[in-house]
């Protein structure tokens, strides 16, 4: 699979500079990790699952997680297990090629049960995220995914702990929580893919929800968290894991306060008007923005519950030509000791040392969603990701 493998060869070699590079669930878990992308979630109890599956995949989609947790009611659980089981095998006789699909379980004792019960199409299978992960939890969680991995013999097993507990957001509570998940995700540093950020179960916490019109980094109390998370869990000296982006709740109209958060000249320059008018009907607006500040912030990736989702994260995650041209610059031989440069655009300043970090990360990320051409930008890879 790749990165806008969904649209024609004819159109991606027009939009890039350096095309996605395939992989597959076998690729080197660094790159699986950057791969992940737009991440759609999909309640487990759907009658026609594998069919929504190839539809996704269809779309652009790399990554689904089948929900047994939060998306489905406690009364329901039996049966999507049992439907999740049929899926799987249907997905597993047709053969075709199919995004990295995880399972969201409830507790560690479903893992090696689902394992069994699933087979040989087990081979489907990429791991499973692991909800409301602590310390204390997440050893007997690891320790189940390490056993289904061993009895299931074919293939790695990853593991996506979600960080959404109230130990994390309580002030006086959340240092040793971060601490405790650092030393049990350390442990099993092999297993874990990539941590994920429950922003909806922080926000329940005090009884708040954004609205439309913000994203998470305006609630205070939710992007200390994230600060704090990526301080103490992704760090770039080696001992970091990815961190992907919090849920956007919206997909359809709802009433605003503010302004949009999308500026016209990038759309009226490539003749996009209604696509901008598009996307803020359905408040995609406030998306693209909190993508923005995912990166900024240190998060890659994102969680997504509805798939018009998913084109926006994409779009946004391709390096740009420059990003590239500055990361190239930085990472020369000859630069590995130190120094100040002008960058190739002439509108900034290149510091080899201390931006060095920053250059590694975008050349991985230019490695699976590939780098825009010079003339390239968000509209023309929205547009033609939306087009298929």
């Amino acid at each position: 699979m790749r990165h806008f493998g969904h649209i024609s060869p004819t159109v991606r070699k027009d939009l890039f500079h350096q095309e996605p590079a395939e992989f597959t669930a076998a690729s080197p878990s660094r790159v699986l990790a950057a791969a992940l992308g737009a991440t759609l979630y999909s309640p487990a109890t759907r009658p026609h699952l594998a069919a929504d599956v190839h539809k996704q995949a269809g779309r652009g989609v790399v990554s689904m997680v089948l929900c047994l947790e939060d998306s489905i009611s406690d009364a329901e659980v039996a049966d999507a297990e049992d439907n999740l089981v049929r899926q799987f095998t249907a997905l597993d006789a047709d053969g075709r090629e199919l995004p990295l699909l995880f399972i969201r379980v409830r507790t560690p004792e479903q893992i090696p049960d689902l394992v069994r019960r699933l087979g040989g199409s087990v081979r489907r299978l990429a791991g499973f995220v692991l909800p409301k992960f602590t310390e204390d939890r997440g050893t007997a969680f690891l320790d189940a995914v390490a056993q289904a991995e061993a009895e299931g013999g074919q293939h790695p097993l990853y593991a996506m702990p979600v960080l959404e507990t109230p130990d994390l957001l309580h002030l006086e509570t959340r240092v040793e929580a971060l601490a405790g998940i650092s030393r049990t995700v350390n442990r099993y540093r092999d297993r874990v893919l990539a941590l994920r950020l429950g922003v909806t179960d922080f926000c329940s916490v005090y009884g708040l929800r954004r609205t439309p019109d913000m994203t998470a980094y305006d609630v205070q109390i939710v992007a200390g968290v994230i600060a704090d998370v990526v301080n103490v869990l992704s760090r770039a000296d080696g001992t970091g894991f990815t961190v992907t982006g919090p849920v956007w709740e919206y997909f359809r109209s709802q009433q605003r306060l503010f302004k949009p958060q999308l500026r016209r000249s990038p759309f009226l320059e490539e003749g996009a008007e209604e696509l901008r008018t598009t996307l803020i009907e359905h408040d995609l607006d406030g998306l693209l923005r909190e993508i923005e500040l995912d990166r900024a912030n240190g998060l890659l990736g994102k969680t997504c519950i509805h798939p018009a989702h998913v084109t926006p994260v994409h779009a946004l995650s391709v390096v740009s030509h420059e990003e590239f041209s500055d990361a190239q610059d930085i990472l020369r031989p000859e630069r590995g000791g130190g120094g100040v440069m002008r960058s190739a655009y002439t509108n900034k300043m290149n510091e080899v040392k201390p931006h060095r970090a920053w250059a590694e990360r975008t050349m991985l990320r230019a490695e699976v969603f590939g780098v825009a051409k010079q003339e390239v930008g968000f509209v023309d890879l929205l547009t033609a990701g939306l087009q298929v």
